[in-house]
């Protein structure tokens, strides 16, 4: 049996993740430099600085971390043994937050939409949380609907009834999105400490976290584009990160934009056209890449940098969140929700 990480370790200070200058013939003809703000190497840095015990895969993967952290420290802190959350089929969300219960010694429950999976297969997504301790409770997804919708608008019967259910516990909402998440992501900001006029910082957009921590943190000059990977949100996020600004920061901020035509048919969907990209970046620079959010973000300021729309000058800090896929997993989620 795997033995606990010492619940000190929330509170320590942990290296930055690498930063990684592309060389980009393309690029450097329009004058725009890249670089990779590697925080899909996060949990192996973390494995690394907390020991041999402590296998890689333990640890939240990506910037999950970022998101995760303050509010592990929060559940703890508040007597929590348990944590509960909510997801789609290959949900990163639901494995960062299976991850961080094997690694701390706390139960997790993960609410799976679709009670059609209940009798299927496991995926490699599901398989991987399983196989971490989480308890798995798959939904329809009318009810799903309705719990998320609940939780959103704080239904006192909703939460006494999960209570009942699963026993007291931590609720993370799906894609691990709240004010303390936000709060998280903003540290990432202060691991580039040379930003200033002309650089810009760019993220995937699945529910608004990582983009709101890293435009609140943004010192004068530098602004942040953020590339929706659902179809039909303008507005939508672009609300869902005011609010959380509003919430966690008790103001507005106009240093952040978010791109919403490169999210390739919707969440989950890779089109000829991207999948020929993320090929040929892998191919020239040695980097895989995660489809659903990864290649669409560096998708999309290649396309702002084809339109002029990142000047000559510009210098790009793209924020790879995730690692890819495991190779042979199924690779298609299309129709899966965002963070999840």
């Amino acid at each position: 049996m795997r033995r606990p990480i010492d619940l000190a370790t929330l509170y320590q200070s942990w290296p930055p993740s690498p930063l990684q200058d592309v060389q980009d013939a393309w690029l450097a003809r329009r004058g725009v430099e890249l670089r990779l703000k590697r925080d899909d190497l996060i949990h192996q840095w973390l494995s690394g600085a907390a020991g041999a015990h402590v296998p890689v895969d333990l640890y939240p993967p990506g910037n999950k971390w970022r998101k995760l952290a303050p509010n592990l420290r929060a559940a703890v802190e508040r007597g929590h043994t348990r944590l509960l959350t909510f997801g789609g089929a290959y949900s990163h969300h639901i494995r960062a937050v299976a991850a961080a219960g094997a690694a701390y010694g706390l139960s997790t429950v993960g609410v799976i939409r679709g009670d059609e999976l209940a009798d299927a297969p496991r995926n490699w997504s599901l398989a991987r949380a399983e196989e971490h301790g989480m308890e798995l409770a798959f939904v329809t997804r009318s009810a799903y609907r309705e719990t998320l919708r609940g939780l959103g608008e704080g239904d006192p019967g909703l939460l006494r009834g999960l209570e009942e259910r699963w026993g007291r516990a931590y609720v993370l909402p799906e894609g691990g999105t709240n004010v303390l998440a936000a709060q998280g992501t903003a540290q990432l900001v202060a691991e580039l400490p040379d930003l200033g006029p002309g650089d810009v910082v760019c993220c995937a957009v699945g529910t608004g976290g990582t983009l709101a921590g890293i435009a609140a943190a943004l010192p004068a000059g530098a602004r942040a584009v953020g590339f929706a990977v659902l179809k039909g949100a303008e507005g939508y996020l672009d609300g869902e990160v005011a609010e959380l600004h509003r919430r966690g920061w008790g103001r507005a901020f106009g240093t952040w934009r978010i791109e919403h035509g490169y999210h390739g048919g919707g969440y989950g969907r890779v089109p000829p056209e991207l999948e020929a990209f993320a090929a040929r970046f892998e191919e020239r620079h040695g980097v895989r890449l995660e489809r659903r959010y990864v290649a669409k973000m560096l998708w999309g300021v290649h396309g702002l940098v084809e339109r002029g729309e990142l000047a000559p000058g510009s210098r790009v800090t793209a924020v790879v969140t995730g690692p890819p896929d495991p190779e042979g997993s199924e690779a298609s989620a299309a129709g899966t929700r965002p963070g999840a």
